[in-house]
């Protein structure tokens, strides 16, 4: 059984998330900023579908990505140097969770709730939630969103509309966390998509630690420059 959460942001401890499903640790609350950085700061994050009460995770392990560790294929950075594209930073933040949201397949589901999207378009408002957004020929061809705390990423989806058009806004994010200084990109979930990246596996108390070293430093949330990804790759 996992606690059902009252009125105010107060969360089990991480050791009493599920072992399967993996990471389950509690339902109910709210989807407000308060919530959603109290949860973040801690390595939670709310994951449900339509119909169902917030639920809120944190599994072991966790896949994370530190900055200056990713790894760019010989052909992704073929791709990144040809430059035919064009990257852009907070430019359209509810283009993207709409386009993240949209299902991967005819009559499929999503978890990007319209809930979960006006909650995250707040964040994105106050300065905590960004969008990196790939554009070729003029149109939106991918990107990603996450949440940013500190010095710590949390990446929440990403989409792809055209060939590698997320993996350029995900190698141009981490180029950018780099240079701000970021020490840990949260991907929450493991993928052989994200481990090709980079990702890699770390337990839930490794993580909990960096959190507690990284998420925690004082730096105001803000709109990001659009122009800060676009640096020439080498």
């Amino acid at each position: 059984m996992i606690p059902w959460l009252g009125d105010r942001p107060a969360f089990p401890p991480l050791s009493r998330a599920l072992r399967e499903p993996n990471g389950l640790l509690a339902a109910g609350g709210a989807l407000t900023p308060e919530w959603l950085l109290a949860a973040y700061r801690r390595g939670i994050f709310p994951w449900f579908n339509d119909g169902e009460p917030i639920l809120w995770w944190s599994p072991s392990p966790r896949m994370v990505v530190f900055p200056d560790e990713v790894r760019i294929t010989r052909s992704l950075r073929k791709t990144l140097r040809k430059g035919d594209y064009e990257v852009r930073l907070d430019h359209d933040f509810a283009a993207v969770i709409r386009a993240c949201a949209a299902p991967r397949e005819p009559g499929g589901r999503t978890w990007i709730t319209p809930d979960i999207q006006s909650a995250y378009i707040r964040m994105h408002q106050l300065g905590y939630a960004h969008s990196v957004e790939t554009y070729i020929d003029g149109e939106l061809a991918g990107g990603l969103y996450g949440m940013a705390l500190g010095q710590a990423f949390f990446g929440e989806s990403m989409f792809s509309r055209r060939t590698d058009a997320s993996k350029i806004a995900f190698a141009h994010l981490t180029r950018f966390l780099e240079q701000r200084n970021f020490r840990v990109l949260d991907c929450q979930m493991t993928t052989q998509h994200l481990a090709s990246l980079g990702g890699q596996e770390i337990a839930r108390e490794t993580f909990a630690a960096l959190l507690d070293t990284f998420a925690g430093v004082d730096l105001p949330p803000a709109r990001w420059p659009e122009d800060g990804a676009t640096h020439p790759w080498t």
